[in-house]
């Protein structure tokens, strides 16, 4: 993303305080403004995850497939995006290929990193040195 002004970034998490591993199983995001390379304000926003579909699995896996494209994935992909579609950017510490999907045909930039922090990956997005991890994508 050019620019990191004028920034709402989403932040995938459980605690508020760590990036969660797994942008599904996560509970809620800490979306936080960004003007002038500052952050402005942050809120916690609650975050349906694999445990408001059935259990622990997404339910979504079907052999041969890549993760989040079984039957209703779609609806549960937007169920998880729907609270954040304000924001430009997701981060997460990982994501199955069908989420990765969803979440970029809506315009948020996704990010994966294995930054644990939250006010560190915001830091280091906002600076432009927090690279996506490509490898956290399954």
């Amino acid at each position: 993303m050019t620019g990191r002004n004028g920034v709402k970034i989403a932040i995938a998490t459980n605690d508020g305080e760590t990036v969660s591993r797994h942008f599904g199983r996560a509970r809620s995001y800490l979306v936080a403004t960004v003007h002038n390379g500052k952050v402005v304000a942050q809120e916690l926003r609650p975050k349906a995850g694999h445990d408001d579909f059935g259990g622990r699995g997404n339910g979504t896996h079907e052999v041969g497939r890549p993760r989040g494209y079984g039957h209703g994935a779609t609806d549960k992909h937007r169920a998880m995006t729907d609270p954040i579609r304000d924001c430009n950017v997701l981060i997460a510490g990982g994501m199955g290929q069908g989420a990765w999907e969803a979440v970029h045909a809506i315009g948020i930039e996704p990010v994966m990193t294995d930054e644990r922090d939250v006010s560190r990956a915001i830091e280091r997005f906002i600076r432009g040195d927090l690279p996506s991890r490509d490898d956290r994508l399954h």
